[in-house]
C-alpha cells in the first residue's frame, strides 16, 4: 500500500496511547471482532501499550475458525468423491475436520485399498482428491465451465465480507444455466454473533470494536439498537496500528463519560448505509438461516444460505449430505479463546499438543486465527 506507513507512525501510536493513558481511571474489557485486528494488536504489541487496566478480549472473529466440524465432514466426504473437483480459499485446506472413522468422508477414504481417515482437505488432496485452491469464487465457476464432466464445488466460508463474491458466482453460474457447480455454504454473519456473546452470563465485553471490512459492504445501521440494548460502546475500526489505537481511545471515551453509542473510526472505507448494490445482491441469492459457529454453538439467524431460487446450487442438497453430530476435542479449548473466556496461551495444549503443523483447532492454522497469532508473535 502507497500510504501504509502512514497509519504506522510511532509517535501517533505513542500519542494516542498517551491520551487513552490520560482518560483511563477504571478496569475496561473491550472486545475486538475481526482476527485481522487480533493479528494486528498481537503482531505490533498494541496491546502492550495500554494501561493495564485495559484488557483486549479476543472475539469469534475468524469465519475459518467457527466453521463447525460437522461442515468440515462433510467439505471432506464432497472431496473424496473421484467426480468433484472441490475448491477452496488455501486457509481451510488445514483446517482439521473431525477425523471419525464412521463419518462418510472417512468411510470413503478406508475403502479406497485401506488408506487411513483424511483429517483435513490438505489430507484429502494427498490422497488423490481433486483439491485445488481459488483466489475468487468466479474462478469456481470458470472451472465449472471448463470441466463439464466434473462437478465443481466450492467451499462458501466467511463473514460478510466475502458473502457478495459468493453471491455474485451462484449469480453467474444461475445466468450461464450451469449444472455442474454448486456451493457448500457456511457464511455467518456478525451482529448475531456479538448479540449472543453479550446475552452469555459469561460476558466480560464492555465495548466493541467492530469489523471495518463488515461494515464496508453492510455499513453499521444494525449496530446502535445492540449498543443501546447492552448499553455497550461501539466502534467501527480499521486493521493498521493507529486505527486500532484510535479505536481504543474512541471506546475509553464513550465508556469513561457513560456513553453508548455506535461510532465510525474507519471513515476511509466505512459509511453508515455500506454498499448498497453488494446488499442487493446478497438479499437476491441469500437468505438468512440459524447457523451452528465452531465453539460458540447455535446462535438463531447468524447465517447466510441459498434461497429457493437458487436451491439447485446448494452442495449439501444435491450430494444428499446426511447431517451428524460431531463433538469437539476435549484438550482443545479454542471455543472458550473464541468466546473471550481465556487466551491462547491459557490453554495447556497450546504450543505442546497443539501446533500449526500438528494443530487440534481451527484458531491455530487459521490465518486470523487467536491461537496462530499468539503462537507467531507470543509464544516466548
Amino acid at each position: 500500500m502507497k500510504y501504509l506507513d502512514e497509519y504506522r507512525d510511532g509517535e501517533r501510536a505513542q500519542q494516542f496511547a498517551r491520551e487513552i493513558h490520560r482518560l483511563t481511571t477504571r478496569p475496561w474489557n473491550i472486545m475486538e471482532v475481526c482476527g485481522g485486528q487480533t493479528h494486528a494488536i498481537v503482531k505490533f504489541g498494541i496491546d502492550e501499550l495500554l494501561p493495564k487496566t485495559i484488557t483486549l478480549i479476543h472475539g469469534p472473529g475468524c469465519p475459518v475458525c467457527v466453521t463447525p466440524l460437522e461442515i468440515l465432514d462433510q467439505a471432506l466426504e464432497i472431496a473424496a468423491r473421484s467426480d468433484v473437483i472441490f475448491t477452496s480459499f488455501g486457509d481451510m485446506l488445514r483446517v482439521p475436520g473431525g477425523g471419525d472413522a464412521s463419518s462418510p468422508a472417512s468411510k470413503a477414504f478406508l475403502s479406497r485399498d485401506g488408506a487411513s481417515p483424511p483429517r483435513d482437505l490438505l489430507s484429502v488432496k494427498a490422497k488423490g482428491g481433486d483439491v485445488r485452491i481459488v483466489y475468487s469464487p468466479l474462478d469456481a465457476v470458470k472451472l465449472a465451465e471448463q470441466n463439464p464432466a466434473k462437478e465443481v464445488v466450492f467451499f462458501a466460508v466467511g463473514f460478510e465480507t466475502t458473502a457478495p463474491a459468493t453471491a455474485m458466482a451462484v449469480y453467474q453460474a444461475a445466468q450461464q444455466g450451469l449444472k455442474n457447480f454448486s456451493m457448500l455454504i457456511s457464511h455467518v454473519l456478525v451482529p448475531p454473533a456479538m448479540e449472543a456473546l453479550l446475552s452469555s452470563p459469561n460476558c466480560r465485553v464492555q465495548g466493541f470494536l467492530a469489523a471495518g471490512h463488515v461494515c464496508t459492504v453492510m455499513g453499521f445501521e444494525e449496530y446502535p439498537p445492540i449498543a443501546a440494548k447492552y448499553h455497550v460502546p461501539i466502534v467501527v475500526t480499521g486493521f493498521e496500528p493507529l486505527d486500532i489505537l484510535q479505536g481504543v481511545l474512541m471506546v475509553v471515551q464513550q465508556l469513561e463519560s457513560g456513553r453508548a453509542e455506535v461510532e465510525n473510526q474507519y471513515t476511509r472505507s466505512v459509511r453508515r448505509e455500506g454498499n448498497r448494490p453488494a446488499q442487493e445482491l446478497i438479499r437476491k441469492v441469500f437468505k438468512v438461516v440459524p447457523r451452528k459457529w465452531r465453539g460458540v454453538g447455535e446462535i438463531p439467524q447468524s447465517g447466510l444460505g441459498l434461497n429457493d431460487a437458487y436451491a439447485a446450487f446448494d452442495a449439501e442438497k444435491k450430494f444428499g449430505l446426511a447431517s451428524h453430530r460431531v463433538e469437539e476435542p476435549t484438550e482443545c479449548l479454542s471455543g472458550l479463546v473464541l468466546q473471550g473466556q481465556i487466551k491462547p496461551h491459557e490453554c495447556p495444549a497450546f504450543g505442546t499438543k497443539c501446533t500449526p503443523e500438528h494443530p487440534l483447532g481451527a484458531t491455530m492454522v487459521s490465518s486470523e486465527g487467536a491461537c496462530a497469532a499468539y503462537y507467531r508473535y507470543r509464544r516466548k
